[in-house]
């Protein structure tokens, strides 16, 4: 496949959605997709993925009352489910309107009752620095977007090294067993698993030189984690 320009792959994109789509969800779609939403495509979305597969503007959802609610992004793949909010300085901010405000906080509880992980965007912030925002995301996702080299690293080990990276220090063994729920002595083999494969660097402790940590090697760009 050759190259697409971001414009091209959002109206493919965004003309597929509003095909699918009759009544108010269509015209939702036309509406609610503004400015905001197609700059988290352009500065954060696109630039991390390169494709809009598995995303859903204006994703339709119930509320807790049996009233339609649309989601600006639902990011779905099997089981895992990510609701992207984009939001703005609006007049709720100001207590101008505080029971929309408050309705609007009830709704992101209740979609995680639902199964969703609610991520808020604000707007200024992909206007001003976006990096921050794709840097954010693209370390949420991490462990569940399967790298191109599939055999390279398993979803556990993945998750240690999302872990080791985002700490900013050497992990220890035991918070490894119980963030991802295994026996100690599981998560010192996929800590030296890890080592073998230069992801990690094993940390000796005072005159025994006894390892008890490991600490992260390599940089924030690897694209083999995402």
């Amino acid at each position: 496949m050759g190259f697409i320009s971001f414009e091209a792959a959002h109206e493919h994109w965004l003309n597929a959605h509003l095909k699918r789509r009759t009544g108010e969800r269509k015209n939702r779609l036309e509406r609610g997709h503004g400015h905001g939403e197609r700059l988290f495509l352009k500065l954060v979305w696109w630039p991390l993925f390169g494709h809009f597969d598995h995303l859903h503007p204006e994703y339709e959802v119930t509320d807790w009352r049996g009233q339609p609610y649309f989601v600006d992004f639902a990011w779905i793949r099997g089981q895992c489910r990510f609701a992207f909010e984009i939001k703005g300085y609006g007049p709720h901010v100001q207590n101008a309107d505080r029971t929309r405000y408050r309705r609007e906080l009830n709704r992101e509880t209740f979609l995680q009752i639902l199964g969703f992980r609610v991520v808020s965007i604000p707007y200024d912030d992909l206007e001003d620095n976006p990096e921050m925002t794709k840097f954010l995301v693209k370390s949420l996702l991490a462990p569940y977007i399967t790298p191109e080299d599939r055999d390279k690293y398993t979803f556990m080990e993945r998750e240690i090294l999302r872990s080791a990276m985002l700490a900013g220090q050497a992990v220890r063994p035991i918070d490894i067993a119980r963030n991802l729920s295994v026996h100690p002595r599981t998560a010192v083999k996929l800590l030296k698993d890890l080592c073998e494969k230069g992801k990690l660097r094993p940390v000796a402790r005072g005159k025994s030189n006894r390892i008890t940590k490991y600490e992260w090697v390599g940089s924030l760009t690897n694209e083999s984690l995402w």
